[in-house]
Parts: structure tokens; sequence; C-alpha cells
């Protein structure tokens, strides 16, 4: 079985992550997705279990997609999961630099074991942001074009029940 773990915040998940996930799961047998604390970033919007049961919730029926939550180096987290590698999207040139040198330290620190598989998003997700979504949705826009609809109601009550469109 080739398991390959996809690592993020996903505070919270966009169609653009979940673009990444459904192409990832089409070549894999399984994606482990790892909703992660990320230390150097403020608290989220949403708490990790919040998080992790939004992606439960959009990828119930599909047998191939695992979330879990975790804590500490993304390589780690891959090995104790026995995954071949670390998937990584990439939006832009600014991620490719920042993608690149992540994967020079993370198959330094697994000892070579674990590399990194990059996917571009389709071009309607390559501006998507889990920070721009949270930005329209404070401007008071519709964000139902940028989230699935379990994650656009959960903001939308997390902002205190706007509903612009959803």
């Amino acid at each position: 079985m080739t398991r390959v773990l996809y690592p993020g915040s996903f505070d919270p998940i966009t169609k653009g992550h979940m673009n990444i996930i459904e192409q990832a799961n089409g070549l894999f047998d399984e994606v482990v997705v790892a909703c992660l604390h990320n230390p150097l970033k403020k608290s989220g919007l949403f708490t990790i279990q919040e998080r992790v049961a939004m992606i439960q919730e959009i990828y119930q029926s599909v047998d191939s997609i695992r979330v879990i939550t975790g804590w500490g180096a993304s390589v780690d987290i891959a090995a104790l999961y026995e995954c071949k590698a670390i998937i990584r999207g990439l939006r832009d040139s600014r991620d490719y630099d920042y993608e690149r040198q992540l994967q020079r330290f993370n198959k330094d620190m697994s000892t070579q074991q674990i590399n990194a598989v990059c996917f571009f998003p389709d071009s309607e997700y390559q501006f998507i942001s889990s920070s721009a979504v949270k930005e329209v949705l404070g401007l008071g826009k519709d964000i139902s074009r940028y989230v699935d609809d379990v994650v656009a109601k959960k903001l939308y009550l997390k902002v205190g029940g706007r509903n612009n469109g959803c």
C-alpha cells in the first residue's frame, strides 16, 4: 500500500486543499490528512478538533482518505503512519521556493527516507488560501466559491451567523 501524508493547519480547509487531496487520492492508495498545530502561527479560528471534524465530514464516504491530528515534525508523523512521501501544494513561485527548502530539511531529518510530492491545484483554486478566505468572510462577502458547504456553514456560525450566500 502506498500511503502519503498531507500535513497542514487547514484553518479552514479550502477547495484548493481539497483539490490537492483529491489529486493525491487518485494516485495513491491512502492519503493521510494531518491537521497540525503550527507553533509559529497564532491560534487558529477553529480548534484542531473542529478542523478534523469538518474534513472527516467532507470525506466521510471516501475510505482512502484518513484524517488525523499531530504535533511535531511532519516527517516524524509521516514515519509513524508509514507514509512514503509528504504531499505539498504549489500555487506560485513563492510556494515553490519555500517547499523546496522545506523538502531539503525533511529529507535530512528523515535520513533520506521521506520525500516530497508536489501538486499544482487546478487553475480555479490557485489563488485560494485559508487566510484569504477568512479575510473575504471578514468583509461580509460570500465564500461559497472557496470552501465546501460544510466549511462555509461552520465559518458563518463562527463569525456571528452571517450567511452571505450559503
